[in-house]
């Protein structure tokens, strides 16, 4: 329990960042997964347009920290190459 009036002031800061965190974390790996069936099915179409808003969404991510820019460039190398993988098996 914090007793100074900067620590109890931390912790609530820490609480909302915390909440805001962990709904945009879920978002994100929701609109990862859509990304990953769509390059699995049978639209491309589809399969590029959620392409484009996981590398919008996970840029964004990047920027605020949320997630490290190294791990925002992997992700977004591993789904080109399934999207490009699975039009070439299509």
């Amino acid at each position: 329990m914090p007793n100074s009036v900067s620590a109890k002031k931390s912790l609530r800061q820490s609480q909302t960042r915390r909440l805001r965190n962990r709904s945009q974390r879920t978002t994100l790996r929701g609109v990862l997964k859509k990304c990953r069936i769509a390059a699995v099915g049978d639209d491309a179409e589809a399969a590029q347009s959620a392409f484009r808003l996981a590398v919008k969404s996970l840029d964004q991510a990047a920027a605020k920290n949320l997630i490290h820019k190294n791990a925002a460039a992997r992700t977004k190398s591993r789904l080109s190459k399934l999207l490009k993988e699975s039009a070439a098996a299509k």
